[in-house]
């Protein structure tokens, strides 16, 4: 070789041996599933940081922080520009009948009816859907909606339908509205004995077809059960309207062990991919069962809970006050069971790794259960008991959730459909502390957040603005219900996804983005923490993430 050839090598060579150099000792780059960049990240950490991307591996996220950073630290197998979207954890109802809410779906939708009329045109409409069915059932009507505002009866119902056994029942699942078939099929009579509940007489002492309580599952539990095969037709059904608005986990609030074996085998089957916390019926044979083999803890589904009803709901008059209504002032509502249950029951819960979550609307039934819940926890203030609805509470009861630890689990859209009447059930002076969540906050330090749904909407999205803006869908009334108790958005978010993990022991898993969480996240258009109020309710959902995976797409 030449000296000229010699030097041009070396000239070429160098900066080729340099970049190797290099090159080996740049970092090598680690490989993860996921890489979203160019969105807003609201965390909900604890210092409620945002960021604009992270990374997923596994299912969880591996890193949170800014797309340069991570994409100098990450090859990702797919990676998704959000466009300057807002990005929220999943998001977490800590309250609704998800299973009953599923197996509902064939029934007539009488939510928003404003007549007794109406009501009798959609389950007309829905006969004619479903001709053969052994059954007419519905749910949603509210008899304070009406013109009249009164009860309906049976009467109209046996006309129309003599040989079809019709059970409908009201918005709240305290009360129904049978016909005399379903009364007959049940065996139901004027002298039936009933505890915790009515079976209705009118004037003449004859049955009006209307039950509260107790007495609507006389009627109920005649009605066949749904096949497997139709009831996880329905779940999936279900799965694809909760994904559709955010949803990624789920309290389910009363289920027995056949329903949670049924929901269990569609996760592990990879059909149901919503994450659920459930909360068991408290009979005998569930209480045998997981008191003996411990609760269940996994990243699809935990079982950690029984739930309990204290008292009915304020609607129908069921929910246990101290002193009587003001439009009713010889009722007070009552308890489902005796308060000596109720305290065998906490007992045998404390001595177990088992929560204990109690449906309360009335302040009597708050007080009743805050201080059988003290009692029995003797100072344990991280059991996490909860008081599920903690609707009507006294001045002098409220510090007791801070005291003994008990989670207020509240749902927001309660406050905003019951506005307009539960003024003359329970006087101005106990309307002051009703639905007061800003109060509930301040002594528990957090709220749970959830939509009682099929009772209400199962879009979360609601709940945030009942919360924030305490105003309806229509934005009413202009200034907000009673705002003292509007909680602020930022903790409003806290509740339905981080808060509402905490309420069941999740939240080392759940309900933010940050590393070592599940990767379940929401992508939106909308910026919950800044949009105007009338925009939040109807805030479109574009994309729902379950474990790093897209679950759902808006068209």
């Amino acid at each position: 070789m030449t000296q000229f050839s010699s030097a041009l090598f070396q000239k070429l060579t160098a900066p080729l041996l340099a970049f190797g150099l290099l090159a080996s000792c740049q970092p090598k780059r680690e490989a993860v599933d996921l890489l979203v960049t160019n969105a807003t990240v609201y965390t909900v950490d604890s210092t409620f940081s945002k960021a604009e991307s992270f990374a997923v591996k596994d299912g969880r996220f591996v890193a949170v922080g800014s797309a340069a950073d991570l994409k100098a630290r990450f090859t990702a197998t797919q990676e998704v520009d959000a466009d300057g979207k807002f990005v929220y954890p999943g998001f977490y109802d800590a309250h609704c009948h998800f299973f009953r809410y599923a197996l509902a779906l064939p029934s007539a939708d009488l939510v928003g009816t404003t007549s007794w009329k109406e009501v009798i045109q959609r389950l007309q409409e829905n006969r004619r859907k479903y001709p053969q069915a052994a059954w007419l059932t519905g749910r949603g009507w509210d008899q304070n909606d009406w013109p009249t505002k009164q009860f309906p009866t049976k009467d109209t119902l046996d006309q129309l339908f003599p040989d079809v056994p019709v059970l409908l029942t009201r918005v709240d699942g305290h009360a129904a509205v049978v016909n005399q078939k379903a009364l007959d099929l049940a065996g139901v009579t004027v002298s039936t004995p009933i505890s915790g509940g009515t079976i209705t007489r009118n004037a003449q002492g004859r049955l009006t077809g209307l039950l509260v309580d107790n007495a609507t599952r006389l009627v109920s539990s005649k009605i066949p059960e749904a096949t497997p095969a139709e009831t996880a037709r329905l779940l999936l059904q279900a799965q694809q309207l909760c994904l559709a608005v955010g949803l990624t986990s789920l309290a389910d609030a009363g289920l027995d062990k056949a329903d949670i074996d049924q929901m269990a085998a569609l996760q592990q089957q990879g059909e149901l991919k919503l994450r659920l916390y459930a909360m068991l019926n408290p009979t005998a044979s569930n209480r045998a069962f997981y008191l003996k083999n411990g609760p269940i803890l996994t990243d699809q589904l935990t079982v950690s809970s029984f739930k309990v009803y204290a008292d009915g709901a304020l609607g129908s008059r069921g929910a246990c006050l101290v002193r009587p209504y003001a439009d009713k002032p010889k009722e007070t509502g009552f308890l489902l069971s005796t308060a000596k249950e109720y305290r065998a029951l906490a007992k045998e819960l404390a001595a177990s790794k088992f929560q204990m979550n109690t449906h309360a609307i009335g302040d009597s039934a708050n007080r009743i259960i805050l201080n059988i819940y003290g009692e029995a926890l003797k100072g344990q203030k991280d059991r996490r008991w909860r008081i599920e609805h903690a609707q009507v509470v006294t001045p002098a009861d409220m510090p007791k959730f801070g005291q003994f630890g008990i989670v207020p689990s509240v749902q927001p859209t309660h406050a905003t459909s019951d506005m307009y009447w539960a003024g003359e059930r329970l006087g101005a002076e106990r309307l002051k502390t009703a639905y007061a969540y800003a109060e509930l906050l301040k002594q528990y330090g957090q709220l749970a957040l959830g939509s009682d749904f099929p009772v209400e909407d199962i879009n979360p999205l609601f709940g945030f603005h009942s919360a924030v803006a305490r105003q309806d869908a229509k934005n009413f009334p202009k200034n907000g219900f009673q705002m003292e108790n509007a909680i602020s958005r930022p903790d409003a978010l806290r509740g339905m996804t981080t808060w509402a993990a905490h309420a069941g022991f999740e939240e080392k898993r759940k309900g933010q983005i940050k590393p070592g969480m599940l990767a379940d996240f929401v992508v939106m258009g909308t910026d919950l923490l800044n949009a105007p109020n009338e925009q939040l309710r109807n805030a479109p959902v574009l994309q729902t993430w379950i474990a790093g995976k897209l679950v759902f797409k808006a068209k």
